[in-house]
């Protein structure tokens, strides 16, 4: 289900995607998938197509923020899936707070890959 999402996101070009295991770690999922979108069109866009690829697949169990641009979240029950903006993304900082849930390996393809430039284009 995770890789489903994870390629959905990717087709729409999502960046920098981690794949947390938080089993032993939660009660109410198995898995956090979080991604960047580069804009509040591209978050939509990622969360339209992750949610088009699951529709028959997995019952949508709940979302927020869908629509707003900036974040949004996909409950899928075993795996809840996290779109962020890059400023959004640092704010909230998912992976440092859960940074005991092991990471699951996923092929990241180059062009999916943050580079040092996206990470602080904010600041320029």
């Amino acid at each position: 289900m995770a890789e489903r999402a994870l390629a959905a996101a990717l087709d729409k070009k999502a960046l920098d995607p981690i794949l947390l295991d938080v089993r032993g770690l939660c009660s109410y999922t198995n898995y956090l998938l979080i991604v960047t979108g580069r804009s509040d069109r591209q978050v939509d866009a990622i969360s339209d197509g992750v949610m088009e690829t699951m529709k028959g697949i997995e019952p949508l169990l709940g979302s927020e923020g869908v629509g707003q641009g900036q974040w949004a979240l996909l409950d899928y029950g075993d795996t809840v899936i996290h779109i962020f903006q890059q400023a959004i993304r640092e704010r909230y900082d998912l992976e440092g707070l859960w940074v005991d849930a092991p990471r699951v390996p996923i092929d990241i393809p180059e062009e999916a890959r943050i580079t040092i430039e996206d990470r602080y284009s904010r600041f320029a």
